[in-house]
């Protein structure tokens, strides 16, 4: 007797949820890059223009940094062989982080393998160490990552509340209302999505006031902004304070990967003894450390690659000002157009792409439903051209 074989119902669960992700628009896919991270690109076998990075100063194929990283893997190896608190902290993971807290101004750094990584590890530490005693707050538009380091902080204890969106009277009723023993803000200082800044200098305030931490995500900040692209805090003539701590990522602007969390000596130290996504994971390769040594001399002496960009961005907004759909008051590299519906914003995506120009489109959840976009990510590397046939697309296209 032939037995015919059950269906396996939690599989198909899931293909009834991915068949929905279809029927909504949502199914993310990826698309495979066949050369290296440029503005031009040859991606799935086609010749773009290339506005989907995050490769702000148009660091990621410098080759200067490539040789950096290639010296560093003859000298060092391929791996680090272990976590950094066994025996994977290699000479050039020290020598990364002296560098990147001389260059922030904090008296120290901790270096991770992502972004993602880095957040995990500090509000979810900061709140153990005080329990129930830790009260979050958190911006309702910060990225993933600190949203899951929050959920984290709310598993070991910590009372966490959500403010509108750069609300700074509804946070200073928060703060006032709580009687927390440990307060953290968490924000991002500029918001991945949007390309708008967080109000640091209110914020820095009201963490005065209240004596709260102040956790501030530079992933998009970092390298851009500020003197010698030192971030959102030189942006805003911020102190290196010892109630921030400042996360930012590697992979962006420095065109490497990787991330750093700065602040004083003994919140970092304290991040190295109980951050969970510190301790248990393999450190990142030496060779990579190398490369952003490199990288971060040159962000250091970028100002003609920061006006080059700054130009780009101010000729996308002009030339795009007058059309159908909503340009975000963005003054960064991330620049929001928002179409609404989920398959309008993929059919406009395609068009370009058509027209050879790789600009994503940003639906829910990763943006509030209704508000589906084009993230146009806009580099040092573009030309004037570049951006002129972008703007001719649109036109074209509206």
């Amino acid at each position: 007797m032939t037995m015919l074989p059950i269906e396996h119902r939690p599989t198909a669960e899931l293909a009834a949820q991915l068949q929905e992700l279809a029927a909504t628009g949502l199914t993310r896919r990826r698309r495979v890059l066949e050369s290296p991270c440029d503005r031009l690109a040859t991606v799935d076998g086609k010749k773009v223009l290339n506005f989907a990075s995050n490769d702000y100063l148009g660091l990621a194929g410098n080759r200067d940094i490539a040789q950096a990283m290639a010296d560093g893997a003859l000298q060092w190896g391929a791996g680090s062989g272990a976590s950094h608190l066994v025996s994977g902290h290699l000479a050039p993971h020290e020598k990364l982080e002296q560098e990147i807290a001389a260059f922030t101004g904090f008296p120290r750094a901790l270096t991770f393998s992502t972004g993602y990584l880095a957040n995990l590890a500090v509000t979810p530490t900061l709140a153990a160490a005080y329990g129930r005693g830790a009260a979050v707050f958190a911006d309702k538009l910060n990225h993933a990552s600190l949203i899951d380091a929050m959920q984290l902080a709310k598993a070991n204890g910590a009372d966490v509340q959500r403010y509108p969106h750069n609300d700074m009277a509804a946070l200073g009723k928060m703060l006032a209302a709580s009687s927390a023993a440990c307060k953290i803000i968490v924000t991002d200082a500029v918001f991945s999505m949007d390309g708008d800044l967080a109000p640091l200098p209110l914020l820095h305030a009201l963490a005065e006031r209240y004596d709260a931490w102040l956790v501030i995500d530079d992933a998009h900040g970092f390298g851009v902004l500020g003197a010698q692209g030192k971030g959102c805090l030189a942006h805003f003539n911020l102190p290196a304070a010892p109630r921030i701590l400042l996360m930012g990522t590697l992979g962006k602007a420095a065109g490497v990967g990787g991330a750093f969390v700065a602040g004083s000596e003994t919140a970092i130290e304290y991040l190295l003894q109980k951050g969970r996504s510190y301790i248990f994971t393999t450190a990142a390769p030496p060779a990579v450390a190398c490369a952003l040594v490199k990288s971060l001399e040159i962000i250091r002496h970028g100002d003609a690659l920061r006006a080059g960009l700054f130009a780009r961005i101010a000729q996308l907004r002009d030339g795009l000002a007058g059309l159908p759909w909503q340009l975000l008051p963005s003054p960064t590299a991330i620049q929001p157009l928002i179409v609404g519906d989920n398959e309008a914003a993929l059919k406009l995506a395609n068009a370009l792409w058509e027209r050879g120009l790789w600009v994503p489109a940003i639906r829910p959840p990763t943006v509030p439903k209704g508000t589906a976009r084009l993230r146009i990510s806009v580099s040092a590397a573009h030309s004037e051209t570049d951006i002129a046939a972008l703007v001719g697309a649109l036109k074209e296209l509206s």
